[in-house]
């Protein structure tokens, strides 16, 4: 009988000890391969097997998954992806976190799916990995600076170029333990949520750094994956999501946003914004206020993303990335700020400083309103007047969050416990679900699915979107007087696995579409596997069902799955104002204590 061929596609981990500054490699079963498939389904089996019960977030026993999947490093567009799962310190939980760029591809370039670190180091470090093997480096001159900071200094001292490694790493706020830090890299990347970075800064470890590689991903059948590749653009084309992302990055979802009620302003005191037309790319990207140069993730086509500089205000000459959707929304709107460069300067300050922008955005709506209705005065804040609109009052606070001064030594616990401490009616303006974090930019109370997914999320950040599921597909009746929100819990359940799959293979979830037959069919051509739809969704499920597990293991109970008054209250103007979804929501999450 002939030798059975080496698989395509490995299961190949390096494992860093901190603790024993050892490194060591492993490779899975391909059974267990195929089971979880890569990312996000490897990052929950370790998280699950070797994270006990009463581990918490900064013991050196708990572990930090980086993992990418079978597209990775593939001509598939945005396939630089990878995961980050760990447990987190907002809710004491799993989070599995998602950044784009280039250090997914760069793992795979080296031979690997990933990385796990555990224990923790008793000086500070950085993990050097070039062709296929890693090594631990003194991280002590990094200390203090920021995450664009630190990947220039990683860089330059071990000779490489901008696009010849990708460096991932923490800034200040990872290094003092706010609890909403997270992993930063590939200037202005971001895999923040559930305070990833307080735990790597736990471990005393500053940045990851992966030099590109020689090495070529190997591929099952390459001319099939050329022409899915190119089908898989089609589809992304088709949709207009991913269209408009395409053409103008995630800032094309300003009108759909504000028309829907799902646009976050002033601290969800209102769903008005006119003259929201600043924040479009179509319109930014044409303003004389800012200098662009096209930059892209691993592979892909998209006009997404850019590096900007700021050409005149007080702000001239700042350097840094696009923002997001999520950037704009939260620094803009949701503190009724409508200077665009202030906005981008604000996105990009907390990616230097190593923070959730979700988080930080929430966070300084709350002290703004609290500012605003005399809740804390100027004493609190060090004399910076918080009011709506004074950007440079937040980039300040912004500062002192992450060096953990004054008031923002509070503020770095993040919003829900940040209104705990402060106290009155501090707590009716902080919008948090109960098991502590923040929402996305999006005002979901117009939006019940995503509200109810956010609430029961395993990861602290959302499970579904933009993959979502709608009364179509359930054979539900349409959104009209006939829908009921009894609907809701089934379509969110639905939802899951196609967005859990996509974190899975190590590609952007905006530019693969929403075929999941060709996305399977890609899968298959890269591995040589014969997997179904039914096979990779029941794989999506098991991440769904073995990250659900690891929390009630840790004791994140239902109780503290419940939106907070603020985030469950009823929009008083704009798209979403009436009918509410109080009743039904007083039905679905447990009791409201704040």
């Amino acid at each position: 009988m002939a030798p059975e061929k080496d698989p395509v596609y490995t299961g190949r981990f390096i494992r860093v000890n901190l603790t024993a500054k050892e490194v060591t490699e492993e490779v899975l079963d391909q059974e267990i391969v195929r089971k979880y498939v890569g990312g996000t389904g490897f990052g929950a089996r370790i998280l699950y097997n070797e994270v006990a019960p009463g581990v918490e977030w900064s013991h050196p026993d708990n572990r930090m998954i980086f993992a990418t999947g079978p597209l990775g490093g593939t001509r598939t567009a945005g396939s630089g992806t990878f995961s980050l799962v760990t447990k987190g310190p907002l809710t004491n939980g799993g989070t599995a976190t998602q950044a784009n760029g280039f250090f997914g591809a760069y793992l795979k370039l080296n031979g690997l799916t990933g990385v796990v670190i555990q224990g923790a180091s008793d000086q500070w470090v950085y993990l050097y990995i070039h062709d296929g093997k890693a090594e631990l480096r003194d991280a002590q001159h990094l200390l203090n600076k920021d995450t664009w900071e630190t990947e220039d200094i990683i860089k330059k001292e071990l000779g490489y170029k901008e696009k010849g490694m990708s460096v991932f790493g923490i800034g200040p706020a990872g290094e003092n333990l706010v609890k909403f830090a997270g992993v930063i890299g590939d200037k202005g990347h971001a895999a923040p949520h559930n305070g990833s970075g307080a735990v790597m800064g736990s471990k005393k470890l500053k940045a990851i750094a992966i030099a590109r590689g020689k090495n070529k991903v190997p591929v099952f059948d390459s001319d099939k994956v050329a022409t899915l590749v190119k089908q898989m653009h089609e589809d992304v084309m088709e949709w207009p999501v991913g269209n408009e992302t395409h053409k103008w990055g995630t800032s094309m979802g300003f009108p759909w946003m504000l028309a829907s009620g799902n646009l976050p302003i002033k601290n969800m005191n209102t769903n008005l914004f006119p003259n929201y037309e600043p924040f479009l790319g179509e319109n930014y990207r044409e303003n004389k206020s800012f200098e662009m140069k096209p930059t892209s993730c691993w592979a892909c086509p998209s006009n997404h993303l850019h590096i900007m500089k700021v050409t005149d205000g007080p702000y001239a000459g700042y350097v840094g990335e696009e923002p997001e959707y999520e950037c704009w929304a939260l620094f803009g709107p949701n503190l009724m700020n409508y200077d665009v460069r202030s906005v981008f300067v604000l996105s990009n300050e907390v990616d230097k400083l190593g923070m959730d922008v979700n988080e930080a955005g929430w966070l300084m709506a709350f002290v703004t309103d609290c500012y605003e209705r005399g809740i804390i005065g100027k004493e609190d804040t060090d004399g910076l007047e918080m009011t709506w609109g004074n950007a440079e009052a937040v980039r300040q606070m912004l500062h002192k969050v992450a060096k953990r001064e004054g008031l923002g030594n509070i503020l770095a616990e993040g919003v829900k416990r940040a209104a705990e401490q402060i106290g009155g009616d501090a707590l009716n303006y902080a919008a948090y679900i109960q098991k502590g974090h923040a929402p996305r930019g999006h005002d979901h109370r117009a939006r019940w699915t995503e509200m109810l997914d956010y609430a029961t999320s395993n990861q602290g950040t959302i499970e579904t979107g933009p993959c979502p599921v709608g009364p179509d597909e359930l054979k539900l009746p349409p959104l009209s007087d006939t829908f009921s929100p009894d609907h809701v819990p089934l379509m969110v359940a639905k939802a899951k696995p196609g967005r859990q799959l996509v974190d899975m293979l190590g590609v952007c979830v905006f530019r693969v579409g929403l075929n999941f037959t060709h996305i399977v069919d890609l899968v298959n051509a890269v591995t040589g596997w014969n997997m179904s739809v039914d096979e990779a969704f029941a794989a999506a499920e098991r991440e769904v069902n073995l990250m659900r597990a690891f929390n009630i293991r840790h004791g994140v109970s239902m109780a503290v799955e419940a939106p907070s008054i603020l985030y469950s209250s009823v929009p008083v103007d704009g798209p979403a104002k009436g009918p509410h979804d109080a009743p039904h929501t007083n039905k679905t999450f447990s009791p409201n204590k704040g």
